[in-house]
């Protein structure tokens, strides 16, 4: 299975969610600022990445998991990916699309906006991370919901 967590920018909300499914990021606290900064991925995604997909790891039940930046058009970009996976000849029912935006607070919104929209780093990563941390539970969540449905 192919799991792709995907949010507007593909680099916050989407990027904890497949650090906690990889078990890079704790499934049971809310990790500090370093830690999440340090998955190596969050708030550094460019305009040019945005609908492409990223392999962020193999999970314990051997699913790929992936991360996605598909902007505000979710639907042209998700059916844009089932068919080319289909046409490959895969089966799309082999591919699960966990949307992240559920998770997202205004704090990340306004941080992710500033650091990645407006290049403003130093003042939208404290405020997006800030976020990040607030939203973290409810990332956490959707995580064990996705995990779920992988359960022997």
């Amino acid at each position: 299975m192919k799991i792709i967590y995907h949010c507007v920018g593909g680099t916050h909300s989407s990027a904890v969610a497949t650090a906690i499914h990889l078990n890079i990021l704790p499934n049971n606290r809310v990790p500090d600022l370093d830690e999440i900064m340090n998955i190596g991925y969050f708030d550094t995604m460019q305009k040019e990445d945005l609908g492409n997909l990223f392999l962020r790891g193999i999970d314990e039940f051997g699913n790929e998991i992936y991360s996605l930046g598909r902007q505000f058009n979710k639907n042209l970009v998700l059916n844009t990916v089932k068919s080319a996976y289909s046409i490959s000849d895969n089966n799309p029912d082999d591919m699960l699309f966990v949307d992240t935006m559920t998770t997202v607070n205004t704090l990340m919104k306004v941080g992710g906006f500033s650091s990645r929209r407006l290049h403003l780093v130093s003042f939208g990563r404290p405020i997006v991370l800030k976020g990040a941390q607030k939203a973290y539970d409810d990332m956490i969540n959707l995580v064990k919901d996705t995990k779920e449905q992988f359960r022997s």
